[in-house]
């Protein structure tokens, strides 16, 4: 849990976008009715720095000369502890493109979404198990949290992933699923074949890679 300062001045610069020493002074003053020194603000900013939630100060451009001010922002880590509502937005454009897009159409844009994802993940072409390893670690980088094991036949492998990070969606859109089926086997260069789904109760989804050689760069079977 945030100290209270220190949740004070996060909200003072989630709202203001950046604010100097002697800006979030006088903002905490205007906050709490309390005198806060700009000795105390740069020691919280110190921990939040340490913490990963705020950046190294930088300078503010001025528009006439003078001493620079050094300004902070929030990182990325601290913005998501801030409210979001990505599942429903998520929810709405999913909505809208099943009322008005044909099941090809919407397949077309899961598909699009899956092989931009992979892309994005610059997995090598490399021996399966290694590449395994390089498909776990971008997976479990979004939210997977994936892991492989070789088949009990040893005659392929088991790629699990034992948290959905689309959970929410997939009650009413069975095609987030198809999402997923897609990326694995865009990052694998392999079609698998689904074995195990958290959304029919099993504790993890779960794909059985065929042992292959090389990947292949054609997906057509999916």
């Amino acid at each position: 849990m945030i100290q209270e300062t220190r949740g004070h001045i996060l909200e003072i610069l989630k709202v203001n976008g950046e604010s100097t020493v002697d800006e979030i002074v006088e903002a905490l003053h205007r906050r709490t009715e309390k005198r806060v020194t700009a000795a105390t603000v740069r020691h919280h900013l110190d921990v939040l720095r340490m913490d990963g939630l705020v950046e190294a100060p930088a300078v503010r451009r001025r528009d006439r000369p003078g001493r620079p001010q050094y300004v902070y922002h929030l990182t990325d880590k601290a913005l998501d502890l801030f409210p979001t509502n990505y599942a429903g937005l998520a929810h709405s454009l999913l909505d809208q493109m099943h009322q008005h897009l044909s099941p090809q159409d919407v397949n077309v844009i899961i598909e699009g979404a899956a092989q931009q994802m992979a892309s994005s993940a610059h997995i090598p072409n490399v021996a399966m198990e290694e590449r395994l390893q390089y498909v776990v670690d971008y997976l479990t980088e979004q939210g997977y949290q994936a892991h492989w094991e070789a088949a009990e036949d040893r005659e392929g492998f088991v790629l699990r992933t034992s948290n959905c990070p689309y959970e929410k969606l997939v009650g009413s859109h069975q095609g987030v699923c198809d999402l997923d089926m897609h990326l694995v086997a865009n990052l694998l260069g392999v079609v698998p074949r689904r074995i195990g789904r958290i959304a029919e109760g099993g504790k993890s989804c779960d794909y059985f890679v065929p042992q292959v050689t090389e990947a292949v760069s054609s997906l057509e079977e999916i």
